[in-house]
């Protein structure tokens, strides 16, 4: 995954942009970078790896190094960005978020309409960012170049664009995966994944982009260059997992939605009489805990915390990249609560399954501390597929996902045609699906929010949110 900010203000902008940027360190953890403009020195740019620092750690000097009343800066999981561009455009800085499937096509094209060349890292990869760059170049204008690459790519990407006049060009990806909104302050305007990072700010509210819409921002105001689309997909699992809790996106707040998630969970339960006589019910932190607030909530049972989570010296977003190294520092960060775990009845609400490594090793913990039985809910449906679109999953091939990995245990590859049956527990594959991964992990009980449950939690349209992990439709 990964997210930008950036701002275009009548003053110096730096410290604002330098918050900004750090309150979308939940979205990635490999890459952070600020470019910004001065009239005096014109643009500037500065990359730093984050993979075992904060963000702000490695840029808590940039006010001495730095300065612009127009900047941009993002947190990427992928490669190192915002890039400084020299073109027939102009000289600009860029950065995107997203994902791009046929670049491999994309670079052939280019080689073959332009003859030119890219800067190469090991193995022959390109950096998506310059790919985008050179795409957006072949065109008369930024707009032009844009709709070009929203075009041409497969995959999701939104652009933020800092020109060498101190303008920003935002453009939100066509069909509106992720969004992109902008708030109005005293000296000017800004753009933003998170809502909350400018309104902790001070920025109110000015729009969110529609889908494909392209903007430029000056302090004075905002242009639109291209209207929205009219399709949108925006990712559903924005609000199940990788949101952050303050933001909204559609007018959906997050927090409340994961509320309401878990009390639709809660009646669903109610309603089949699964998972009696429960002393506690807890979330697995740190998402999991307001779909368990919400589920604790309507069936009236205690939420209680039986195991904090240990973050000064391991903050969540900072984890080895090795998963035998993973699996140990998530079991070094589970601090228990002996009174809250010792022959008790325990529900744990998470906000998806996924792989099932770290809380298999959750599931362990709680039993080698003296747990009586322990009962999972997800809140969301079973993963049968992995993302197109994003990086919001560290799983490098489909069998990875523990939902599609048992059923071709249980059926063969044949299997996988039943999806949207082993999805629901109603079927005969559906609790076939569950009973395995209840084996498998020592559940006493298991259930995922169905796919219905979950777009009534969001509150949109269901044509307008992406759900294609759940159901492979597109």
């Amino acid at each position: 995954m990964g997210g930008f900010f950036g701002v275009a203000s009548k003053n110096d902008c730096m410290l604002d942009v330098f918050f900004g940027v750090d309150y979308h360190s939940h979205l990635g953890t490999r890459r952070g970078g600020l470019a910004a403009y001065d009239k005096e020195v014109g643009l500037q740019r500065e990359i730093h790896n984050i993979e075992n620092s904060p963000f702000r750690t490695k840029f808590e000097n940039i006010f001495d190094e730095m300065k612009g009343t127009s900047a941009i800066g993002c947190i990427s999981d992928s490669d190192p960005q915002p890039l400084l561009i020299r073109s027939s455009l102009g000289t600009y800085a860029i950065c995107i978020v997203g994902r791009i499937n046929n670049a491999e096509e994309l670079i052939e094209r280019y080689f073959t309409v332009s003859g030119g060349h890219f800067d190469a890292m090991t193995g022959g990869k390109i950096n998506s960012t310059e790919l985008v760059a050179a795409m957006i170049s072949q065109k008369n204008d930024f707009a032009e170049g844009i709709r070009f690459v929203q075009d041409s790519v497969k995959g999701t990407a939104s652009i933020l664009i800092l020109k060498d006049d101190g303008s920003i060009i935002a453009a939100r990806d066509k069909v509106g995966r992720l969004p992109v909104l902008m708030g109005k302050g005293e000296d000017g305007y800004c753009v933003s994944f998170e809502s909350f990072a400018y309104k902790k700010l001070g920025y109110e509210d000015e729009r969110e982009l529609g889908p494909g819409e392209i903007v430029e921002i000056t302090p004075d105001g905002i242009t639109q260059l291209s209207p929205p689309g009219d399709e949108m997909k925006i990712c559903a699992f924005l609000w199940s997992y990788y949101g952050y809790p303050n933001s909204n996106y559609e007018g959906v707040n997050v927090e409340v939605m994961r509320y309401r998630n878990g009390r639709i969970m809660a009646r669903n339960d109610m309603e089949s009489k699964k998972a009696e006589n429960i002393d506690y019910v807890c979330g697995v932190p740190d998402s999991g805990t307001p779909h368990a607030i919400g589920y604790a909530n309507e069936r009236h049972i205690q939420f209680a915390r039986p195991f904090i989570k240990y973050t000064p010296t391991w903050p969540r977003s900072f984890m080895p990249a090795n998963q035998k190294e993973r699996n140990k520092v998530a079991k070094m960060k589970q601090i228990p609560v002996h009174e809250l775990i010792q022959d008790k009845n325990l529900l744990f609400v998470d906000d998806s399954i996924v792989r099932g490594t770290q809380l298999k090793e959750t599931v362990d913990f709680l039993y080698e501390n003296g747990a009586k039985a322990v009962h999972m809910r997800s809140a969301c449906p079973p993963i049968m597929y992995g993302c197109k679109y994003l990086n919001f999953s560290s799983a490098k091939n489909e069998m990875e996902l523990i939902a599609r990995r048992v059923i071709v245990e249980l059926e063969g590859e044949e299997g996988l045609k039943y999806a949207d049956e082993y999805s629901n527990f109603k079927t005969e594959r559906g609790q076939a699906l569950r009973n395995a991964i209840c084996e498998k992990f020592q559940f006493d009980s298991l259930e995922f929010q169905s796919l219905d449950g979950i777009i009534e939690a969001i509150g949109i349209e269901p044509c307008k949110l992406c759900t294609y992990c759940w159901n492979g439709k597109e």
